[in-house]
C-alpha cells in the first residue's frame, strides 16, 4: 500500500510539473496576451474620412 502510494504522488509530481511547463511555454508564446480586447474591438468604429467633391471639370471648385 505505500509502495502505490509513493507512485502516485511521484506521478503526480510529474503531471503537475508537465502542465507548469506547458503554462510556462504558453506565456512565452504569447498566448494569454490581450483577452478581453478582441471583443471589444468589433464595436469601435471606424474612422470614416471625408469624401472631396470636385466640379465636373475636374478641377477644384472656384467662385466667380
Amino acid at each position: 500500500m505505500l509502495k502505490s502510494i509513493i507512485i502516485l504522488i511521484i506521478l503526480s509530481l510529474c503531471v503537475g510539473l508537465g502542465v507548469w511547463l506547458v503554462f510556462i511555454w504558453a506565456v512565452k508564446r504569447g498566448e494569454f496576451d490581450d483577452v478581453e480586447g478582441p471583443k471589444y474591438r468589433m464595436l469601435d468604429d471606424d474612422e470614416v474620412t471625408p469624401v472631396r467633391k470636385s466640379s465636373p471639370q475636374g478641377g477644384e471648385n472656384h467662385e466667380q
